[in-house]
């Protein structure tokens, strides 16, 4: 390709693109009860359609990096829409859990383009204050779009069945096709360089030795994994222990979805006035406050209390999650490609790690998700606060 101009997406097409993985994983969530019923397996069985979505995940981000980076954003993202329309028509196909698994490894290999392409358009086209309040408005999206997921999921469900909401994801994956092949522009200006070819080996080396990256991965997966192991054990605390339908458990999406949209206020307030470090480390300062109240919330058993600490808890992780992805490759701009895709796989296999041990947790007992929410809000303090303790 010759004489690339670069362009600038629309803000809608980007947070877009960078919510349908979310809702891909978190549509499943109400569903779960009656997949693991329906295919005759085990709670925890039925879990690992959770965990399972970031390893085939994690695979992709490093994939379609590297592919974006040779080929361009556009063509890759085409691309990786077209096999996750292929994973969710092979889920609406499965006849047992273990072709289930199979399709959702594919169906998540698919969607990982939408996370990691789009973060490298958003990284070339916006930087500085403007940066920082577009990766909120999108971290926002970012918590909306798993939000919509259960409430999408949870009607699907109880009027046409688990089955249905993977012929929702198939309608879903042609829409955003036909919307990405008329709006999304080309934003790699390195193809107009036909020589530019980003060495991996080095980008690698470079990562693992730059104590930001470690520090902004541990609360990037730590987020992510506090939020996709609260929509694998929700459906059993809300359904089986609060008995809440199947619609009523989706609507409780609206709370993390609030808590999104008053970070996103938040930071837009605070950007201009104090510094991302310092943003970033109340956010972690009110998510663990939150975590410690959710664990009494738990002892005292009141659906009420319980969903007002979840908020709390998520508000101060929402602040900090945008911070850390527009922070978190600050001078990896000439690679930025391969460093998403590399520092995005290593950040998913924890995400991965984190909503596993959620299921290998699982008991029945609603303390454990406060407990473990706890645990790891308390380690990213800790380490951020190591890194950064004089700025």
């Amino acid at each position: 390709m010759k004489n690339v101009r670069k362009q600038v997406p629309s803000l809608l097409l980007i947070i877009v693109l960078v919510g349908f993985p979310q809702i891909s994983e978190s549509i499943f969530t109400p569903a779960l009860p009656a997949l693991s019923s329906a295919l005759q397996v085990t709670a925890q069985t039925g879990q690992l359609t959770m965990s399972s979505y970031f390893i085939a995940f994690a695979l992709g981000v490093l994939f379609w990096g590297s592919y974006s980076d040779r080929v361009g954003r556009r063509p890759a993202m085409l691309a990786g829409l077209i096999v996750y329309l292929a994973g969710n028509i092979g889920l609406l196909c499965a006849p047992n859990f273990a072709i289930l698994i199979l399709f959702r490894l594919v169906q998540s290999f698919g969607a990982s383009v939408g996370s990691v392409v789009t973060q490298s358009i958003m990284r070339e086209s916006f930087a500085g204050v403007t940066g920082a309040k577009v990766f909120a408005k999108v971290g926002a999206a970012l918590a909306l779009s798993p939000a919509m997921g259960p409430l999408l999921g949870g009607v699907t469900q109880t009027y046409f069945g688990y089955r249905n909401v993977f012929s929702v994801l198939i309608v879903m994956a042609v829409s955003l096709y036909l919307y990405t092949l008329r709006r999304l522009p080309e934003t790699n200006i390195q193809l107009s360089n036909i020589t530019h070819q980003p060495a991996f080996k080095p980008i690698v080396m470079r990562l693992l030795t730059d104590p930001n990256v470690w520090v902004y991965g541990l609360l990037i997966s730590g987020i992510n994994g506090i939020l996709f192991s609260f929509y694998a054990e929700a459906p059993f605390i809300f359904m089986e222990h609060f008995h809440l339908s199947s619609i009523q458990y989706g609507v409780l999406g609206v709370v993390v979805a609030l808590s999104s949209i008053f970070g996103s206020i938040t930071i837009n307030h605070l950007v201009a006035k104090i510094s991302a470090i310092q943003i970033t480390k109340w956010g972690l300062i009110l998510a663990m406050f939150g975590a410690f109240l959710l664990v009494g919330a738990s002892w005292i058993g009141n659906i009420y209390l319980f969903i007002l600490c979840i908020f709390i808890v998520f508000f101060g992780l929402y602040i900090t999650l945008p911070m850390a992805l527009n922070l978190a490759l600050v001078g990896y701009e000439d690679v930025i490609g391969v460093a998403s895709g590399i520092f995005s796989f290593g950040y998913y296999i924890c995400i991965s790690f984190f909503t596993y041990l959620i299921s290998a947790f699982h008991t029945g007992w609603i303390g454990i998700l406060p407990l473990y929410i706890l645990a790891i809000t308390v380690v990213m303090l800790l380490s951020y606060e190591l890194r950064f303790k004089n700025k």
